[in-house]
This record gives structure tokens, sequence and C-alpha cells, in this order.
């Protein structure tokens, strides 16, 4: 049998649902130091309480969703590019330079206080 969105009266549906968005959603140890760490890269925070959030900025939003027991992604690179870590602002580290990509974008990258790595891009013109 074809699952509902393929079955129309009967007969094969041409089309599935469109899907619309896609929300983003890191688990984390604690939510409060989290919420605050991402305000430093300009994001407004909703607090829910007991464990969950709703980080803005422009047209971004991301859930952090707290879970006891977490802990960060291994990243074994991390120490070694420990050198030439450098600040955006106070706190936050650039784990990957600015660089452009053979797709078309200049990316950098950092990595958030429960190891969660965040690339920003825009397209080379």
């Amino acid at each position: 049998m074809l699952p509902r969105w393929q079955r129309r009266n009967g007969t094969q549906a041409a089309i599935a649902p469109k899907l619309r968005k896609s929300t983003t959603v890191l688990l984390v140890g604690n939510i409060e130091p989290t919420m605050q760490w991402y305000k430093q890269l300009g994001f407004e925070s909703e607090y829910y309480p007991p464990g969950f959030a709703i980080l803005r900025r422009d047209d971004i939003e991301i859930f952090l969703q707290q879970q006891s027991g977490y802990v960060a992604p291994d990243d074994p690179g991390r120490w070694k590019r420990h050198a030439w870590n450098v600040y955006i602002v106070p706190g936050v580290k650039i784990s990957r330079p600015l660089c452009p990509q053979d797709y078309g974008m200049m990316e950098f990258d950092v990595m958030d206080l429960n190891g969660h790595r965040l690339v920003f891009a825009q397209p080379i013109r």
C-alpha cells in the first residue's frame, strides 16, 4: 500500500506535500549559559522552562533542548586548531577561518559551548 501522501482517491498522487521549513534543534547540557553564548552572536532568546528555548536572529531560528547528562560531540581536530583560534567577540572562537569553497561560498565556522559547529556563509561574487 502506498503512503497516504502518495494516495488520492485510490490512485497515486503526482506530488508530495511541500515541506516549508526546517528547524534546527540542538541538545545542550545547560540551557541558560547556552542562551547567553548565542546572545554574543546577536540572537534573542525566549526561554520556556524547564528546558527549552528558541533563539532568533533575522530569519534564523534555533531551538535548544536541555538534556541532563549531555556530553558535547567529540572533535579531535579542535585541539590542533587551538594555536590559531581568534575571537570575533569575547568568548566566541572561530574554529575554521574564512575560506572560499569549491561550491561558490565564502565560509567560516564557530563552535558553540556545547560543541555544535555553526557555519556562516555567503556567496562569492
